[in-house]
């Protein structure tokens, strides 16, 4: 028998306050005590918690509680990776099945890359699960990609170090970091030659939302016997193709070589 994850009861109390919410609309401190069978100023000061944070709001009237405005941001958020996902998922089987190799598509989350979606269609199907992981930046193609269009500022912080040496080959010299994203904004795409893991190498290119801003990158990987660094120009070339397809999808119309170092 497996082992339960141990739960945080406030917080576990706290989302069964908002499925009632949400299921019931506008819904008071008794009733929500009662059904959940705690008392009511447990109850009072979950709401009231929730309430500064914009999660619920108070009617002033009946004292009765509904989901505040905040539950937006966060539908908000899950909707567009949603959208995103959807409207990547078929040139993402494409590319995969073109260049034999896995595909992701990653996302930034603070000073991270996770992937939101994985496919891998190739004929060795020997892949790395990669999907809802955090990634670093400096030594990931993904990675490398968001630094290539984040503000100079933004970048000198996250490059202030001390940088993971994850195997021999990982940069850890911010200097060279900076001349390598200066040749990725030319290019238009990025790579890594087993810098995160041994025996695996990298490329990667962006995906733009409709006003030209970097919204999350598409990456071909593989073993570094079949993803060659000769190879490696060609692959990136590829996947530049799939992300402005999935970019237009997205509502993107403009030149992104135009774009490139935002």
């Amino acid at each position: 028998m497996v082992d339960e994850v141990p739960i945080v009861q406030s917080v576990d109390r706290a989302v069964a306050v908002m499925e009632i919410l949400a299921r019931d609309g506008w819904a008071g401190v008794t009733d929500i005590s009662r059904e959940l069978g705690i008392h009511k100023s447990t109850v009072f000061r979950l709401l009231a918690t929730l309430e500064r944070r914009g999660v619920v709001e108070q009617h002033s009237e009946t004292q009765k509680y509904r989901l505040g405005f905040a539950v937006l941001r966060f539908a908000s958020a899950v909707r567009s990776s949603l959208d995103l996902v959807r409207a990547a998922r078929p040139i993402c089987d494409r590319l995969s099945r073109r260049t034999d190799e896995t595909v992701n598509v990653a996302v930034l989350e603070d000073d991270e890359v996770v992937s939101i979606h994985q496919v891998n269609l190739s004929s060795s199907r020997v892949t790395v699960d990669w999907l809802g992981r955090h990634t670093p930046l400096h030594c990931t193609s993904s990675g490398k990609m968001f630094l290539a269009h984040l503000p100079a500022a933004q970048v000198d912080e996250l490059l202030a170090g001390p940088l993971e040496r994850y195997t021999p080959a990982t940069i850890v010299d911010p200097d060279e970091l900076r001349a390598q994203l200066r040749t990725i904004r030319e290019r238009g795409y990025s790579s890594t030659l087993e810098e995160l893991e041994e025996g695996l190498n990298a490329v990667a290119a962006p995906i733009r939302g409709p006003d030209g801003t970097m919204v999350a990158s598409v990456s071909v990987s593989g073993p570094s016997y079949r993803m060659e660094p000769e190879r490696m120009r060609e692959v990136g070339a590829i996947a530049c193709e799939a992300a402005e397809e999935i970019s237009r999808r997205l509502g993107f119309l403009g030149d992104p070589r135009v774009v490139a170092a935002d």
